[in-house]
């Protein structure tokens, strides 16, 4: 036997790399390397080997499958439409179940059961304040050396869960607490209820919901995937629109029926999308004034696997900017969830890269919808630039120009 879960790489999967190379050049890892063991190509000959019984499932298949960020960049020019993001989860759990590793132990025991516990986040919080108080940010990974949006001391909170506000004229939407999004990105979720309120719709933040699972589901733990999904499904129910703040879990959830939850995948949309369709309708207003340059940042999973660029650009424009590409060919940054703490070099290197065409762009205030990708860029930025999530940029823009007297004419 060649596989031993019900989640490995299907048949069909496989079948479908007809191994015409036009992936390689988009690959991050490829072209960093050259190596075909580290482009879509050859990791997926990788996976049709071992179906065949010609390849075990050991340290060489799992290092090939590891070090793929999974930017998903192949599936954006694939002319066969290899479903490679769904195939590399099952090749990473055929991984987790073969291939004995206490690193990978460890870590499935941090994505799968502390990130999706509230509590043990506000622990982990509050340790992060305590280290970079008494300035020993040393001893912190270096994506968390510099300042987060929730770890400032001043930013306060996000909206409760058990939140309930807003008329309810558009309907009722939900808002993805999150792993991270909550304790560490709190404008961001405040901005979002505030838009939400404001263009109509009744907000709640269910009490029972938690991760969305995909750091889970990236790295092979299938299980706690599973599990956290259910969990969302049975939270989610009967509202009518399912509102994500981070790009890698609305990409997720819009996969759900990988997961049993193909209902909630339907309901679920990246806030990006969500805002931009009500700047579009009118029910959020388009601000007259010129603010300036902002260079834009596609985050992989917005991209990439949801297909979307245009939301963030229509956001930040309808806010009063001028957008600045930051790379036209959306290269991943390297973050690529808990990618940095598995190939720190590699994700160090990308990210260096990124923050240099930022730099190119002359502009400093960057906009990037997803928290890794934001935590990345401000780890390889210089201090005096600015790294937000588009909605919290027109949110303050919108807020700003309230309080702005008026001249009467």
């Amino acid at each position: 036997m060649t596989w031993v879960t019900d989640f490995h790489p299907t048949k069909d999967e496989l079948a479908s790399c007809v191994q015409c190379g036009l992936c390689l050049p988009h690959c991050p890892t490829y072209r960093l390397t050259g190596r075909d063991t580290a482009s879509p190509r050859g990791r997926l000959m990788a996976m049709s080997a071992v179906a065949s019984g010609d390849l075990a499932v050991d340290d060489s298949f799992a290092e090939i499958v590891g070090y793929c960020l999974q930017c998903r960049a192949c599936e954006a020019v694939c002319p066969s439409l290899v479903p490679f993001g769904r195939a590399m989860e099952g090749a990473r759990a055929e991984v987790a179940a073969q291939v004995p590793d206490a690193k990978r132990r460890l870590r499935h025991l941090v994505v799968g059961k502390l990130l999706p516990t509230p509590g043990l986040m506000r622990v982990a919080t509050w340790g992060i304040r305590l280290l970079r108080a008494l300035r020993l940010d040393r001893l912190l990974p270096p994506w968390l050396a510099k300042p987060l949006s929730g770890v400032r001391p001043l930013d306060g909170s996000a909206p409760r869960r058990g939140t309930i506000q807003g008329e309810g004229r558009l309907g009722t939407a939900a808002l993805l607490a999150g792993c991270v999004m909550e304790p560490w990105f709190a404008g961001v979720q405040r901005a979002t209820v505030d838009l939400l309120t404001r263009a109509g719709y009744r907000v709640v933040v269910p009490e029972n919901q938690t991760c969305c699972g995909a750091l889970a589901a990236h790295d092979g733990d299938v299980a706690d995937a599973r599990r956290l999904a259910r969990r969302n499904v049975e939270a989610f129910a009967g509202v009518d629109l399912v509102v994500v703040t981070a790009a890698g879990c609305s990409a997720h959830m819009a996969e759900y029926g990988h997961w049993g939850g193909e209902d909630l995948a339907r309901r679920s949309r990246d806030v990006t999308m969500v805002v931009a369709d009500l700047i579009d309708r009118g029910h959020l207003p388009r601000l007259p004034e010129d603010r300036g340059p902002v260079a834009v940042q596609d985050p992989c999973h917005l991209r990439h696997a949801q297909r979307e660029t245009a939301a963030p650009r229509e956001i930040l424009r309808a806010a009063g900017y001028t957008t600045v590409d930051v790379d036209p060919s959306g290269m991943c940054c390297g973050a690529a969830g808990i990618y940095s703490l598995i190939y720190p070099d590699t994700s160090a290197e990308l990210g260096s890269r990124k923050a240099t065409e930022v730099q190119a762009t002359g502009s400093t205030l960057v906009a990037s919808a997803n928290p890794g990708c934001e935590m990345q860029l401000r780890q390889h930025l210089p201090a005096f630039y600015r790294v937000a999530h588009p909605v919290e940029i027109y949110h303050e823009a919108l807020v700003e120009s309230e309080s702005r007297p008026r001249v009467r004419g």
